[in-house]
């Protein structure tokens, strides 16, 4: 895929990051594919957990160089990335692929079970379109920082244990792409199809990727719908973007579900 010079190496010499104008604290880069070490560094990532701040403070002065800020959740790794699975050299770029035909793609394929009729409602088995963009309620970098400081931490949260990443991408939605992340797998081998979506809701909701566990992708959201209608269509992209988002219990669930996304600053997604 196609990338921005990469400032990560510099920091092997200077990991203060002083020469690229940063204070970053002690931490660690990560050039670790699966099949052997990158050519370059993926990431750098902090050996201390996120507090209250990190993100504004390491995180905006970073995005200036090229290098954005992550959460990445370290809680089942020893506090490495060292068991993660990173793909790289297998994924394609986000913007060659377009967002409304990849979700129009899962959409189908999920809507040909016999038992989704029901969960589909208030739509059918014909992919229903993108929802309209929604209208900024703040600064979506802004809306970012404030929600990567309420994750909660802790068991049974769904970012136990967040260290602030910083990762050389061209836009908050292509940082799991440009790690070669493999959260979703199982669901889709190409991880830069979703980022497409991930650009689209970027331009629409305002959205920036904040978090990411071995399975867990959480954005924040700058342009959350507002009314019941608007949230239906949302929830039919989140359906297609994720399955396992929608209740699987109790009638019409992608219309309770819609409920959740009324005003929500965050969207989380998890991949079985």
């Amino acid at each position: 895929m196609a990338t921005l010079p990469n400032p990560l190496p510099r920091l092997a010499t200077d990991p203060s990051g002083r020469s690229l104008g940063l204070q970053l604290p002690p931490g660690r880069l990560f050039d670790l594919a699966h099949d052997g070490p990158w050519h370059e560094p993926l990431l750098w990532y902090a050996e201390k957990p996120a507090a209250p701040g990190t993100w504004k403070a390491l995180g905006a002065p970073a995005s200036r160089i090229g290098l954005l800020p992550v959460l990445v959740d370290l809680s089942d790794s020893s506090g490495s990335l060292q068991d993660w699975v990173f793909l790289p050299g297998e994924t394609s770029y986000p913007g060659d692929h377009d967002a409304e035909d990849v979700l129009a793609e899962y959409w189908e394929e999920e809507a040909a079970y016999d038992e989704a009729a029901e969960d589909l409602a208030p739509f059918g088995r014909q992919w229903p379109g993108l929802a309209p963009a929604g209208a900024l309620s703040a600064d979506p970098d802004t809306r970012a920082a404030q929600v990567a400081d309420a994750l909660k931490s802790g068991r049974d949260a769904e970012i136990e244990e967040a260290h602030l990443a910083l990762v050389p991408a061209r836009r908050s939605a292509d940082i799991p792409a440009a790690v070669g992340w493999t959260g979703p797998v199982n669901y889709e081998a190409d991880v830069a199809r979703l980022c497409a979506v991930l650009r689209s809701w970027e331009d629409r909701f305002g959205i920036r990727v904040v978090a990411l566990g071995p399975d867990t992708l959480i954005v924040s959201v700058a342009a959350p719908p507002t009314t019941q209608e608007a949230a239906e269509a949302v929830a039919a992209e989140h359906f297609a973007f994720c399955p396992d988002t929608a209740p699987e219990d109790g009638p019409a669930p992608l219309r309770a579900y819609a409920k959740d996304l009324v005003g929500s600053h965050t969207w989380t997604f998890w991949w079985d």
